[in-house]
């Protein structure tokens, strides 16, 4: 189980802008904590014919597109073709990937969305990591903190403590999550597979699986 949540297990880094914040780290959620300083050092690098700045900490790519009512809070770094549609609300540090789809009434924070990534109706998604072309079906959240408050620890065939209070979720590449399913604080899901509509997910869920319920998580060729 351990091998599934590491970075190289879940994410192909060459999909993302932010692929220096891995750089020395095992697992994906251990860099939530760094996401905001790494928005403003790299936002200071972006060249500003290709991204406007049109505030302290905010980045936007000439080549997104923002409604009009979306809000974006710093820091913040939109890229290219990125989409963010109207009233989402992106309340800071986030990084919205290459052609990412943040939709209506969004809301993002303390979050990576890798290049791809489709969050299109009323998702929640918090302290996460969402990998090259994840998409979240419509109502689908992420709940980063526990009700007890406890630190969140990865459980799978084994248990990883995290130090973290608040961490949602990490969602391999090409992971799809079915419409109004909750991942709970600390779940990781593996590359390429897919989550039943309705589900309550938490803990490691391997790549190349149909999660259907916590006690039937078949192969996907199943």
């Amino acid at each position: 189980m351990e091998k599934v949540v590491k970075i190289e297990d879940l994410l192909d880094l060459s999909k993302t802008i932010a692929s220096d914040i891995f750089e020395g780290k095992t697992y994906p959620w251990e860099v939530l904590g760094d996401i905001s300083d790494f928005i403003y050092k790299l936002g200071e690098t972006l060249p500003a014919e290709e991204f406007r700045h049109p505030e302290e900490g905010v980045w936007i790519s000439r080549r997104a597109k923002v409604f009009p009512s979306a809000y974006i809070g710093a820091p913040c770094i939109i890229d290219h073709g990125a989409e963010v549609r109207h009233c989402a609300f992106i309340r800071g540090s986030a990084i919205v990937g290459k052609n990412a789809v943040v939709g209506n009434s969004v809301e993002l924070k303390n979050v990576i969305l890798f290049d791809g990534v489709q969050t299109p109706h009323y998702n929640y998604v918090g302290d996460s990591i969402l990998g090259y072309k994840a998409h979240m079906g419509a109502g689908s959240i992420t709940s980063n903190v526990k009700s007890d408050k406890t630190l969140v620890v990865v459980k799978g065939d084994t248990e990883i403590e995290t130090g973290r209070k608040k961490f949602g979720a990490v969602l391999g590449d090409h992971v799809e999550v079915g419409c109004n399913s909750v991942l709970n604080p600390g779940t990781v899901v593996g590359r390429e597979s897919h989550i039943y509509p309705v589900s309550s997910v938490r803990g490691v869920v391997p790549e190349k699986s149909i999660y259907k319920d916590a006690e039937r998580i078949v192969p996907a060729h199943e």
